[in-house]
């Protein structure tokens, strides 16, 4: 296999940037240190332990505890279109410091106070918030030469420990099919929210009583757990909804498919969809249609 590494150092960290110039099957990798990867252009396929093979792309990212092995294809690399990836290399007493702040954070008496990242490896899928750190990262590892370059690593850093975590939990309570985290205040008001997200009269204020939290400290552990408000939570959901009945019933009126998603107004349903979606619900039953 012929491939390029180029590493910068950070404070408790260190970025390498791969170049793949040739295709390639059964590639290992392993590190002492747990790693954050992401794709930046071209095609990996994944062979990793207690997880079924996956494609891995651009603008997807996996995190792997230190020692464990990726084993890796390269499918596409040539040498005039090279496959590109990063691995961002994190010491784990970093990861450790910045678990404890979150769970201190994060925790409601003895609840949602026990949140770790995972000891085998995950894979994530367009998480935007996720993704737009990487770009500043990458460019501060790699083009900052100020004096603070350490600082804002170090920053950044903090904040996408916290931001892994946030995707951790939020995957686990929306997905508890074991129900472990039914009866704790965060996993039954999403199993309230579930269970009636087309009410049209779900508030804040609604939920904080149904957690026995005062609103403003219902809405701030909501969000440093999940890392999304309750109200964009809520919307985000209803768009989903939304969504899928626009697949469904392509003849009915938005302003129907908007009340029937739990929306007061097609406006309101207008903006939120497109702030989520980057399209208006029109474009998107037009671009649906197009592909059909």
């Amino acid at each position: 296999m012929v491939e390029n590494k180029t590493s910068y150092d950070g404070p408790e960290s260190q970025l390498s940037i791969y170049d793949t110039f040739q295709q390639a099957k059964r590639v290992v990798l392993k590190s002492d240190q747990p790693l954050f990867c992401a794709m930046l252009t071209g095609k990996k396929v994944m062979h990793l332990k207690g997880m079924p093979d996956f494609e891995f792309l651009p603008g997807e990212s996996v995190v792997m505890p230190a020692k464990e092995e990726m084993i890796i294809d390269f499918p596409l690399a040539t040498q005039t279109d090279p496959t590109q990836c990063l691995a961002l290399g994190i010491d784990a007493a970093k990861i450790s410091d910045v678990v404890y702040k979150f769970n201190h954070a994060v925790t409601i008496e003895n609840e949602n106070d026990s949140w770790d990242l995972d000891s085998s490896a995950s894979h994530l899928v367009n998480n935007k918030q996720v993704n737009i750190l990487l770009k500043r990262m990458l460019y501060t590892f790699t083009k900052n030469t100020s004096s603070s370059k350490d600082m804002l690593l170090d920053l950044m850093l903090q904040e996408l420990i916290v931001r892994l975590l946030q995707s951790k939990a939020k995957g686990v309570i929306l997905n508890d099919s074991l129900g472990k985290y039914r009866d704790t205040r965060i996993g039954s008001v999403i199993q309230f929210i579930k269970k009636n997200l087309t009410n049209k009269d779900i508030t804040v204020n609604l939920l904080a009583d149904k957690a026995c939290m005062s609103v403003s400290n219902f809405h701030k552990k909501f969000k440093n757990t999940l890392g999304v408000s309750p109200i964009d939570y809520i919307n985000s959901e209803k768009v989903n909804f939304a969504k899928n009945l626009i697949r469904e019933h392509r003849n009915v009126q938005m302003s129907e498919i908007a009340l029937k998603s739990g929306f007061n107004n097609t406006s309101y349903f207008n903006r939120q969809f497109k702030k989520m979606e980057l399209m208006t619900p029109l474009s998107f039953r037009n671009s649906f249609d197009i592909k059909i």
